[in-house]
């Protein structure tokens, strides 16, 4: 199994809505913003923008400590309803294929306690120890460590993981929420992409191996004969692993699968507390709803 590398880089129009509808008036309200698709190999941002209704009155933008761009907001109009739009043009090429019999022994990839005074060492050393969405327990770690036998490639253990997360847990909205633990997605053993990202990450942070949550986009496709929706693509989560003489390689257990093209990167850290799409604290709202639709949609360059 190896990413592909013969199809060419791929355009994208992306589209992210997030409304919020709040029972009762909010007065004043404080975000934080991860919805600026970051610098990264194999993807450049031609144009993006991220709009506010109503606009906020405080604005400012930065990088956080993982490098993504980050905006910091303030709404002092009263509102009950929150909507942000974020929608830009960008082109995403397919990462270069790899062999992974060919990768080091995963012993090698490990960081932990590691005195070595290597940048690349270093600068991986966030991403090789628990995190608060990561804690987890022994049963998960004696289960991840069946795939890091002695010896074995680094890369092809971490696909045999992948896959074991996608064939022993199912795929299930209803089951989890934000918030549930690690152990307690591996006990029903089911859950969504940022449960199976998080587990996977505990899996591979409990036998030294760093990895990255990714947050983004992914393409789908409507059902045969049927057509596409608009809003139905996805805010995805996959992981990316830190493999020596390879850099980072991103796969995504809840498809069995390295990162293709129909990938979009947004953002990466810990886990998705470091990520979050749209957080913050407001004053007032009563409950809550949220609704998002996102669109991924493949342009020509007349189209666009």
């Amino acid at each position: 199994m190896t990413g592909a590398t013969d199809r060419p880089p791929i355009r994208y129009d992306v589209r992210h809505r997030t409304d919020f509808v709040y029972s009762a008036p909010v007065s004043i309200s404080h975000h934080l913003l991860h919805l600026t698709p970051r610098p990264s190999p194999g993807q450049h941002t031609e144009s993006w923008r991220v709009a506010l209704t109503p606009a906020p009155a405080i604005r400012r933008s930065e990088v956080d400590f993982f490098g993504n761009p980050v905006e910091h907001l303030t709404i002092q109009d009263e509102h009950s309803r929150l909507v942000v739009q974020a929608r830009g043009t960008l082109t995403v090429t397919a990462p270069p294929s790899i062999d992974p019999s060919a990768t080091p022994a995963w012993e090698h990839a490990r960081v932990n306690g590691s005195a070595v005074a290597d940048p690349e060492v270093m600068a991986a050393q966030p991403f090789a120890y628990d995190s608060p969405m990561t804690r987890s327990n022994e049963d998960v770690w004696a289960w991840a460590r069946d795939s890091f036998t002695p010896g074995r490639p680094v890369l092809e253990a971490v696909l045999d993981l992948n896959h074991r997360i996608y064939a022993g847990f199912e795929y299930d909205p209803t089951a989890t929420t934000v918030s549930t633990p690690v152990a307690e997605v591996f006990r029903i053993r089911r859950g969504v992409c940022q449960d199976f990202a998080h587990l996977m990450l505990a899996g591979l942070r409990g036998v030294g191996v760093p990895a990255r949550y990714v947050s983004g986009y992914l393409l789908t496709y409507p059902p045969p004969g049927g057509e596409k929706l608009q809003g139905s693509d996805a805010s995805h989560a996959w992981v990316s692993v830190r493999v020596p003489g390879h850099g980072w390689v991103d796969l995504d257990p809840t498809n069995d699968k390295l990162t293709t093209t129909e990938h979009v990167t947004l953002a990466w850290g810990r886990d998705y507390g470091d990520v979050s799409p749209v957080k913050g604290a407001i004053v007032g709202g009563g409950e809550h709803e949220v609704k998002v639709a996102v669109d991924v949609v493949p342009v020509t360059d007349q189209a666009a």
